[in-house]
């Protein structure tokens, strides 16, 4: 960190400023999209979001393989639990499979000694 003079304090103050500015605005984004992760969803937009009919998210409620909150008769979809499933769903490429393979072995091979 660097010592600053007096004479070199106006610009100092200035730079501090113009970052706390920036960071408010980071912030004011981060908030903004938060709240969309978190969106409730009806049936239809949950079908729209994934992609699929709404009949077949009936299926997919019936047989609890998607997650859903149930208020009387409606179902309702948070947007940020779906892109949780969808992820839940990743195959894994060769490579992750071979280095979890490797980092397997090597771990049984330190076990053994």
């Amino acid at each position: 960190m660097e010592t600053i003079t007096f004479d070199q304090l106006p610009q100092a103050v200035s730079r501090l400023h113009e970052k706390l500015d920036h960071i408010e605005q980071l912030l004011r984004e981060v908030n903004h999209l938060s709240p969309a992760a978190d969106e409730l969803l009806t049936i239809a937009q949950a079908a729209k979001f994934l992609n699929l009919s709404t009949p077949t998210i009936y299926t997919k409620v019936s047989r609890n393989e998607i997650p859903v909150n149930k208020q009387g008769k409606r179902l309702y979809f948070y947007k940020s639990e779906l892109a949780e499933w969808i992820k839940s769903g990743r195959k894994k490429t060769s490579a992750e499979i071979q280095q979890q393979a490797e980092l397997h072995l090597g771990n049984r091979k330190r076990g053994n000694r």
